[in-house]
């Protein structure tokens, strides 16, 4: 019957009886691991996905979803990976300088393919120099496909900070983007005459 019931049940349920959390924890990780995994690799997807369920645990209280409570794990997961920040900073700095992305394709058959193409290393340049918080609100928009009010939800901000963000990280993409067409092979020489 827990399956079945909605994740707002199932947390006020908790509340008097832990054991109800567990459905919560089977309906969700995945996705919190999935979303870890991509921004930050596998071993550390693993710990902060066991942490995110450990804090969310302890602050179930105080949680407000009405419907899915996705997004506030979404929203946990994002503040605990802030904190290994720079870990994810240098991976993004790595594929940037060698076009090597072997930490953020996920093994499950849901995941897309990342991109290991020029482009790749252009955008991970630019998610490298995107503020800590743009930089969030778009991989929560890109890899965990949440809303805009889902994000807000998420990062507990209003929904027109949102959008700014999300401009503003679309904007860095963009030029990043610009400046790698401008640099490739072709524009270089590499292939000219060949």
């Amino acid at each position: 019957m827990e399956s079945h019931a909605s994740d707002a049940d199932c947390l006020a349920r908790s509340l008097t009886g832990p054991r109800a959390f567990e459905a919560l924890f089977d309906r969700h990780f995945a996705a919190v691991h999935r979303y870890l995994h991509r921004r930050a690799g596998r071993e550390i997807a693993d710990d902060l996905a066991a942490e995110t369920f450990a804090v969310a645990f302890e602050r179930r209280a105080s949680c407000r979803a009405s419907e899915s409570i996705l997004p506030w794990l979404y929203g946990i997961a994002t503040n605990l990976l802030r904190r290994r920040r720079r870990v994810e900073r240098r991976q993004l700095t790595a594929y940037a300088r060698t076009g090597s992305n072997d930490w953020i394709v996920y093994a499950d058959d849901t995941a897309v393919p990342v991109d290991e193409s020029t482009n790749g290393a252009a955008l991970a340049r630019a998610l490298a120099v995107m503020k800590p918080r743009e930089r969030d609100a778009l991989l929560l928009y890109a890899l965990a496909e949440l809303s805009y009010d889902e994000i807000a939800t998420a990062l507990e901000v209003p929904v027109g900070t949102v959008a700014t963000w999300l401009h503003r990280a679309r904007e860095a993409a963009q030029r990043e983007l610009a400046t790698a067409d401008t640099v490739s092979p072709a524009t270089t020489g590499a292939n000219a005459n060949g």
